[in-house]
C-alpha cells in the first residue's frame, strides 16, 4: 500500500483547520496545498514505522497557516508514535545516513521527505510525500535546500510502550512474553540453585569415602555417609521433579499465549495482503515462530539453569585445585571460540535451508488445496516433479549445513575428550610428582564436578550456534507477522446504525503494484433501499466497487459514504457486520448445512435458518437430504453441488437481515432453474435493504431500480434498464450481445446493428 495514497482527499477537514466539505474542486485544490503536502509527509514518515495515520484525525491549531513542528509532534505523540522536532545545520544533517525518512519543512508550509544523505557527495535525497515510494529520489545540495529549507526537522519512531498485541514481534517482544511468568520463572531458579548446590555434595562424599572410609577402614563414617547421601538423593530427586513441572508449566503457558496471539495477529492482516501472497509461503512463515519458542523455553532455558551449576561448582573447583581448574576453563573456551569462528558460515547455509523448506511446504499446500484440479487434468506427474525439484534443493542445502556444522564438532572433540580423560592423567601426574597437594579423593571428585562445569560452558558456546537458526525463523514469522494490520480499523471507529444509502464523490483507486487506476473519478448516490445492479466489461471496476464497500481496501481517495459517514470513519467490524456478501465461488466450512448458514450468527434458532434457506432458495434441495439441515458438509463442499453452495451462500448472507447485500456474480455457477429461482426472490430478499448485484447477466438485472453501467473504472451511466437502453451505448451493446438470438429485426432497425464483440472487449 503506497503510503502516501492512503485516505488522500478523504477528509471533513482541511489540514489547515477550514471546512472541506465543498465541491471536488476544493477537494484537489487541498491535496495541492502546502499544508496539506506538510501532513503527507508526516504520515508518510510514520508508515515507515509501520503506523497508519488518518489525515482526518488531524486538528490545526487556531491562527497556522500550515501545522507547526510542535502541533505536529503533539498529534503524533497522540496517535502512539514518539516525535520530536528539532532545528538541524547542514553539516549534521548530511552524517544522517541511512536513517529513518526524515521530515523537513519547507518555508512555504510544505515539506519533503530526506530519505538518505551522503557527506563525501554533499547532498541529500528527496522525495516528493505525494508520490509513491517506488519513485527516485531527488539529490539536493547545500545551496538548494537552503533557500527553501527552514532548518527544522521532524524525528519520528515507533512508541516504545505498545501493547503486546500491536508490538512488532521479534526477540524483544518473546523476551518479554517469557518474563511476564515472573513467579514460575523465580520458583525455577530457586529449585536450580538449590539443585546446584546439592550436586556439589556427592563429588565431597565420594572424597570422603575414599580419603577417610577406604584409607581408615571406618565403618562408622561408612554408615554416617550413606544417611546423607540417601537423604541429600530424596531431596535431590523431590527438586529435580518439582524443577520439571514448574518448566513445563511455564512452557506450557508461553505456548499457549503465543498461539493465541498469532492467530488473532494473522486474521488481523488485511485481505490484501493474502491476495498477494501464497498460502503455504504464509503459514510456513508463522509456524517457523515455534522454532524460536522451542529455543527459548529448551535449550537457552536449560542453558542458564545450568549456569547456576557453573555459579556455584566452579569456585570449589578452584579450591580443590586452580591448576586442573584453569586447565578445564581453557579448554571450554576454546570450544566456544571454535562454535563462534563457524557461526558465520553455518548462519549463510541455513538460511538457504529454510528458504528451500518453505518452498517444498508450498509445493505441497499448493497439490493438497488443488487436488481436484490435478486429478482431473491428470497433473500428477508435473507436480511430482516439481516436488523432487524442491526436496533436491532441500537435501543439498540440508547436506551443506551439516557439513559444515561437522567441521567444529570434530575440531572440539579433542578438546572434549580432555575435559573428560586428560585432566585425571595431568592430576596424576601432579600428584606423582608432588607438584600439587591435591589428594587422590579431591582428584576423583574433582572428575565428577569438571564435567559438569564444562558442559555449561560447551553448551553457552554451542548456543551461539543455535542463535543463527532462531535469527532466520524470527525473521520469517516477522516478515508475515510484523505487516500493517487492521486491529485499530477493527477495534476504533464510528458504529452508526446503517440504512443503506450510498454515496460516491471522485472516488480513485489504484491496487499496489498496478499503474493504471482500477477506479477513475467515480461519482454515484443511490437512496436506502434501492435494488442497484453493475454492469461492464470484465476489468471495469464492478468488482472494486464491492471491495471497498467491504472496507477490504481503504487506501482510495475521494468521499465514500455510507448514510452520509465516510467509510473509513466506520467501525470495521460493525461495518462487515451489517453487510451480507456473496461471491463467485464461496468457501463453505467442514461442518452441517445448519452450522454453516448461522456461521455468523450462531445463536439463531432454526426458524431462522428454515427463512433463510426458503429466502436463498436452499430449502427444496435441503429437505430432500436424508438429515435435512443437519447434513454433513464435506471439506471442499463436494457432497453438494455448486448451485447447491451458492443457495447456502446467500442463506448465510440473509439470515443476519443486513442493511446492505452485495451480491459478486452470486448466480453465475447456478444452472438456469435455480438462477430463475434465486431471480426471482430477489425483490423479496431485497426488501427493506440496499442491494448492490454485480452480474454479467443482464437480463438479471431488468428489475433493479438503477444500473450503474461502469467502463475501464469511469461512471458511463446510471439508470433503470429501459432508459439505459435508450441513451447509453455501452449498455444497448451489452444486452444485444446477450439477446441477439432473441432481438426481432425491428428492433435491430431501431437501435442499429450491434457489433458481434464491443469495442475495448
Amino acid at each position: 500500500m503506497d503510503p502516501v495514497d492512503h485516505d488522500s482527499g478523504a477528509s471533513g477537514r482541511d489540514p489547515a483547520g477550514s471546512d472541506a466539505h465543498g465541491h471536488a474542486e476544493n477537494s484537489r485544490d487541498e491535496r495541492h496545498a502546502p499544508a496539506f503536502i506538510r501532513l503527507r509527509a508526516v504520515i508518510a514518515a510514520a508508515h515507515f514505522h509501520g503506523l497508519e495515520l488518518d489525515v482526518r484525525d488531524f486538528a490545526a491549531e487556531p491562527g497556522e497557516a500550515s501545522p507547526s513542528p510542535a502541533t505536529l509532534c503533539r498529534w503524533l505523540n497522540e496517535q502512539g508514535a514518539v516525535a520530536k522536532g528539532m532545528r538541524l545545520k547542514w553539516r549534521y544533517l548530511i552524517k544522517m545516513t541511512n536513517s529513518p525518512p526524515i521530515v523537513l519543512l519547507f518555508r512555504d508550509g510544505s515539506a519533503a521527505l530526506m530519505i538518505n544523505a551522503s557527506a563525501d557527495q554533499g547532498i541529500v535525497w528527496l522525495r516528493d510525500p505525494l508520490r509513491g515510494e517506488g519513485d527516485l529520489p531527488v539529490p539536493v545540495d547545500e545551496l538548494r535546500l537552503s533557500q527553501i529549507w527552514t532548518g527544522d526537522a521532524l524525528l519520528i519512531k515507533r512508541r516504545r510502550d505498545q501493547s503486546e498485541a500491536d508490538a512488532p514481534i521479534n526477540a524483544s517482544w518473546l523476551a518479554k512474553m517469557v518474563l511476564r511468568e515472573k513467579k514460575s520463572l523465580r520458583d525455577i531458579a530457586i529449585a536450580s540453585m538449590t539443585l546446584s548446590i546439592l550436586q556439589i555434595f556427592p563429588p565431597l562424599i565420594v572424597m570422603q569415602v575414599i580419603d577417610r572410609v577406604v584409607n581408615n577402614r571406618s565403618m562408622a563414617t561408612l554408615v554416617s555417609i550413606t544417611a546423607i547421601v540417601l537423604v541429600l538423593s530424596f531431596y535431590e530427586v523431590l527438586l529435580s521433579y518439582g524443577r520439571r513441572e514448574l518448566t513445563l508449566v511455564l512452557t506450557t503457558r508461553i505456548d499457549t499465549r503465543l498461539s493465541l496471539h498469532l492467530f488473532s495477529r494473522l486474521l488481523a492482516l488485511p485481505l490484501e495482503y493474502f491476495e498477494r501472497q501464497q498460502a503455504g509461503n504464509v503459514i510456513g512463515r508463522v509456524m517457523a515462530i515455534y522454532k524460536v519458542r522451542d529455543f527459548m523455553t529448551g535449550k537457552l532455558m536449560s542453558t542458564f539453569l545450568d549456569m547456576f551449576t557453573l555459579v556455584v561448582i566452579l569456585p570449589f573447583l578452584f579450591y580443590l585445585s586452580s591448576t586442573l581448574a584453569w586447565m578445564t576453563v581453557a579448554a571450554a573456551g576454546l570450544i566456544g571460540l571454535l562454535v563462534v569462528v563457524f557461526m558465520g558460515p553455518i548462519a549463510r547455509i541455513y538460511q538457504h535451508v529454510v528458504r528451500s523448506e518453505m518452498e517444498r511446504s508450498s509445493v505441497m499446500y499448493e497439490t493438497v488445496a488443488g487436488i481436484r484440479t490435478i486429478k482431473t487434468l491428470a497433473l500428477e506427474p508435473s507436480r511430482k516433479q516439481e516436488w523432487d525439484e524442491k526436496t533436491a534443493d532441500v537435501v543439498r542445502w540440508k547436506l551443506a549445513a551439516g557439513r559444515m556444522s561437522n567441521w567444529p564438532s570434530t575440531l572440539s572433540m579433542p578438546l572434549e575428550m580432555f575435559i573428560n580423560r586428560g585432566i585425571i592423567l595431568v592430576g596424576a601426574y601432579l600428584i606423582l610428582t608432588n607438584a600439587s597437594n591435591v589428594g587422590v579423593g579431591a582428584l576423583v571428585a574433582f572428575m565428577m564436578l569438571g564435567g559438569r562445569v564444562a558442559s555449561p560452558l560447551v553448551g553457552l558456546a554451542k548456543l551461539l550456534d543455535d542463535m543463527n537458526e532462531v535469527r532466520t525463523s524470527l525473521g520469517e514469522a516477522g516478515s508475515v507477522l510484523n505487516q500493517p494490520t487492521e486491529t485499530k480499523a477493527l477495534t476504533t471507529g464510528m458504529r452508526p446504525r446503517i440504512k443503506g444509502a450510498l454515496s460516491f464523490v471522485d472516488v480513485n483507486f489504484t491496487y499496489p503494484g498496478s499503474t493504471g487506476k482500477a477506479l477513475d473519478d467515480v461519482n454515484f448516490e443511490v437512496p436506502a433501499g434501492t435494488m442497484l445492479g453493475l454492469v461492464g466489461r470484465s476489468g471495469s471496476g464492478k468488482s472494486t466497487i464491492t471491495r471497498l464497500l467491504q472496507g477490504v481496501s481503504r487506501s482510495y481517495s475521494g468521499y465514500l459514504k455510507l448514510d452520509g459517514v465516510d467509510l473509513r470513519e466506520i467501525n470495521l467490524t460493525h461495518l462487515r457486520r451489517s453487510f451480507g456478501v456473496v461471491l463467485q465461488d464461496n468457501f463453505l466450512f467442514r461442518g452441517t448445512i445448519r452450522e454453516n448458514i448461522t456461521a455468523g450468527r450462531p445463536g439463531l434458532t432454526i426458524d431462522d435458518v428454515v427463512r433463510a434457506a426458503r429466502l436463498a432458495g436452499a430449502e427444496e434441495f435441503i429437505e430432500r437430504m436424508p438429515a435435512g439441515y443437519e447434513t454433513w458438509i464435506e471439506e471442499g463442499s463436494t457432497n453438494i453441488s455448486g448451485g447447491q453452495r451458492q443457495r447456502l451462500a446467500i442463506a448465510r448472507a440473509v439470515i443476519c437481515d443486513p442493511k446492505l447485500l452485495i451480491l459478486d456474480e452470486a448466480t453465475s455457477a447456478l444452472d438456469p432453474e435455480s438462477e430463475a429461482l434465486v431471480n426471482a426472490n430477489l425483490e423479496r430478499i431485497g426488501e427493506g435493504r440496499t442491494m448492490v448485484i454485480v452480474s454479467h447477466r443482464l437480463s438479471s438485472l431488468v428489475n433493479c431500480d438503477q444500473i450503474l453501467v461502469m467502463d475501464r473504472g469511469r461512471v458511463m451511466d446510471i439508470g433503470p434498464h429501459e432508459v439505459l437502453l435508450e441513451r447509453c451505448a455501452i449498455y444497448r451493446t451489452l444486452w444485444m450481445q446477450q439477446n441477439r438470438h432473441t432481438a426481432g429485426k425491428q428492433g435491430a432497425d431501431r437501435t442499429g446493428p450491434a457489433p458481434l464483440i464491443a469495442e475495448g472487449d
